[in-house]
């Protein structure tokens, strides 16, 4: 694996390494010894699969609150992604930035998202899986966010959402 750093403080752009044959491919995408070496939490406590039948669905921006903070690592089994990490963190030197990759099925690659940061993305194709792993699990009264277009961060998504919850088109304008 190669552990890139992106432009958000603590978030990492991890490609795999596939080893490939005429079957396809293998390779890892997660050895605790290596993230915990690049400094990541290694502690995964759930799994989850985000299936999004509609391109343009768009899901986000979603974070847990204190003391239910997740770091999460996101992928794309299938189909492909419009991945978006923002940094709501007071005291970070990248405080309200946002950084977008694009994850899909054919990169394999994956997102590490810390602490304290808000997670969103965009279906770029019909029919897209993400998968991700938490490091604290689901808890409803720390579940937050922030709205996908609010100005004051200024995310520039690629298309315009065609399926949105109402949860996250009503979130509230941001206040540091």
């Amino acid at each position: 694996m190669r552990f890139i750093e992106t432009p958000i403080a603590g978030a990492k752009l991890i490609e795999i390494n596939p080893i490939r044959d005429d079957r396809g491919y293998f390779a890892r995408n997660y050895c605790r010894k290596e993230f915990a070496e690049h400094g990541l939490n290694v502690h995964i406590e759930q799994s989850n699969l985000g299936f999004n039948s509609k391109s343009g669905t768009l899901r986000g921006m979603h974070f847990q609150t204190t003391p239910h903070e997740e770091a999460k690592l996101v992928g794309c089994a299938r189909g492909s992604v419009f991945d978006v990490v923002l940094d709501l963190r007071p005291g970070s030197p990248t405080f309200k930035s946002w950084h977008a990759v694009e994850l899909n099925a054919e990169n394999g690659s994956l997102l590490y998202i810390p602490e304290g940061c808000a997670h969103g993305y965009q279906a770029l194709e019909d029919d897209t899986m993400i998968t991700y792993n938490t490091s604290a699990p689901y808890t409803p009264n720390s579940a937050s966010g922030v709205r996908w277009d609010d100005p004051a961060f200024g995310i520039e998504w690629p298309l315009s959402p065609t399926v949105m919850s109402d949860a996250d088109k009503n979130w509230p304008d941001f206040r540091a």
